[in-house]
């Protein structure tokens, strides 16, 4: 399935997160090591370690909206995200690559989907999206439906967190999309779960959410101490590097840096300070 990862904190370069570490996001797009096929008959675990189907950056500056950086082609193949990726620094970004489930391989698919200053990625997939797509979008407000430019289940469910209220209520807009989501399914006779462990941002606080139906969702990961980030970094400076990261797999081989996010879990990295609350979808009345 896909990877992704996401950062807050003080401005560091894209690169000593996504290229740099023993095992980056871009060597993950190649050599993943988690959540690879799940329930999948004549599959060993580890059947599908590449990450391939498109990759994607959001990163937040100095203007508005956050800057967004999208192809189709896999990571490992475009010196384009290394070159920019050396060169932009950014306080807050998210950075993802796709192993595609649901929807066609082409740009608009690839993540993080962007809606003004709000940025969201994903791994995991709405089973049954195909039987139950247009119950879903049905519910996307006027306004919003008009954005949707791909074909995924992910980017129809941020535009449902959207509709539900997301700017003004993260962690509530999380919980009514996913429990309307699961309502749709149930009705359609739907028994596959939503696996739902996904990042998303405004800009100045960080969020995440480890979710499935039933059954164990896709990892979800943050870094022990928001202070020790050197040793994540490989970096000998004289000021210590501090920030957030979450991510979907560690980028190193050190188990100790990182710390295993519960399932129904919500995540929230405000001010530097990671919380971690219990997650519970809630019916549509």
């Amino acid at each position: 399935m896909c990877r992704w990862l996401a950062y807050s904190g003080p401005e560091i370069y894209l690169e000593d997160l996504i290229i740099k570490p023993a095992r980056s996001l871009l060597v993950q797009s190649q050599f993943a090591r988690e959540n690879f096929v799940e329930n999948m008959p004549g599959l060993p675990d580890g059947a599908f370690p590449t990450n391939g189907d498109g990759f994607g950056v959001a990163w937040y500056g100095s203007r508005e909206q956050p800057g967004l950086y999208r192809d189709l082609r896999p990571a490992w193949s475009d010196t384009n995200l290394v070159n920019l990726a050396e060169q932009i620094r950014s306080r807050l970004f998210l950075a993802h690559l796709r192993a595609a489930n649901q929807g066609l391989v082409q740009r608009t698919n690839s993540h993080p989907f962007r809606h003004e200053r709000w940025t969201f990625q994903h791994n995991g997939e709405i089973s049954g999206f195909g039987r139950i797509k247009r119950s879903l979008q049905f519910a996307v407000r006027d306004d919003l439906f008009g954005r949707i430019e791909g074909t995924t289940d992910s980017e129809t469910a941020f535009y449902l967190a959207l509709s539900l209220g997301l700017e003004s209520d993260p962690k509530g807009a999380m919980e009514a999309m996913v429990g309307f989501v699961e309502q749709v399914q149930q009705e359609a006779g739907i028994e596959e779960p939503f696996r739902l462990t996904c990042a998303f941002s405004d800009g100045e606080n960080l969020y995440a959410v480890r979710h499935a139906t039933r059954g164990t969702p896709k990892t979800l990961y943050y870094n022990r101490s928001a202070a020790g980030l050197d040793e994540v970094l490989n970096e000998d400076a004289a000021t210590p590097a501090t920030g957030t990261i979450l991510l979907s797999e560690p980028i190193d081989d050190c188990p100790d840096n990182w710390v295993s996010v519960p399932p129904g879990s919500f995540v929230s990295v405000r001010a530097g300070r990671v919380g971690v609350e219990g997650f519970r979808p809630t019916a549509a009345e």
